[in-house]
């Protein structure tokens, strides 16, 4: 068990640093600024969603709210 709480400590500072620097380029962490999330499918083509953090803008501000 303490192998799985220090994994999940990991884990939560390192989604802590990635939104730090997400933060300081004014970008949504979910989807790295683009506006939109790429599946990748079972067939060779990909499925395009709009980033449900930032509504598709791509700006932190508004993954923020």
């Amino acid at each position: 068990m303490h192998l799985l709480t220090k994994l999940t400590e990991w884990n939560a500072a390192r989604q802590k640093v990635r939104e730090m620097e997400m933060e300081q380029q004014g970008k949504c962490p979910d989807c790295s600024g683009r506006g939109i999330e790429m599946f990748p499918e079972k067939y060779l083509y990909s499925s395009h969603y709009i980033c449900p953090g930032c509504n598709g803008s791509g700006l932190f501000e508004d993954w923020k709210k």
